[in-house]
């Protein structure tokens, strides 16, 4: 499998006291963690997984959104 980089969103929850991680290009993948960095690897792990499954059920891969600077 191609090697993609997708954004990811990582935002305090207040609440719960946990950063959310969001990757909006891929619906559904959702994760948290503790602490930024466990987020962010939970993140990673999120979107390894969400793309496997994809490729298992012969499902469409979004490509990662191209952000102009």
């Amino acid at each position: 499998m191609d090697i993609k980089h997708y954004s990811i969103i990582i935002q305090w929850d207040n609440r719960d006291k946990i950063f959310i991680v969001r990757v909006p290009e891929l619906p559904g993948c959702i994760s948290h963690g503790q602490t930024y960095e466990e987020a962010f690897q939970q993140g990673q792990d999120a979107i390894d997984s969400w793309l496997l499954v994809a490729q298992q059920e012969g499902r469409a891969i979004p490509s990662p959104k191209i952000i102009a600077a």
